[in-house]
């Protein structure tokens, strides 16, 4: 994970054989948006050490299908600033130009 100013840009292995994958579909695995999103909060709380809160979703879209057999590594990178105790984050998934999610959102500290 490399950190600089406001700006993380972290690599994310997917493990396709996680208990996850097997409702999100049998023999064509999808991870979930949820899943996508939890991603990008486990990196911000990893950074910060501290739990947060979604508080708002301002803009979430999902482009792509994110197949973690066809694509087992993607690039995350976040943007974000904090005032008070909120952290504005704008985020995004992908894979060279394969762009999987893209999303907006505030959290709490």
């Amino acid at each position: 994970m490399d950190a600089s100013a406001d700006t993380l840009v972290s690599t994310i292995r997917l493990n396709p054989e996680h208990s996850i994958f097997s409702g999100h579909f049998p023999n064509n695995p999808v991870t979930p948006g949820v899943v996508q999103l939890q991603i990008v909060k486990e990196i911000l709380e990893d950074i910060h050490k501290k739990e947060l809160h979604l508080e708002t979703i301002a803009q979430c879209r999902f482009l792509k299908i994110l197949n973690p057999e066809t694509t087992p590594v993607i690039i995350v990178k976040i943007n974000s600033s904090i005032t008070d105790n909120l952290i504005t984050v704008k985020a995004s998934g992908a894979e060279n130009e394969n762009v999987f999610f893209k999303f907006n959102a505030v959290y709490s500290i």
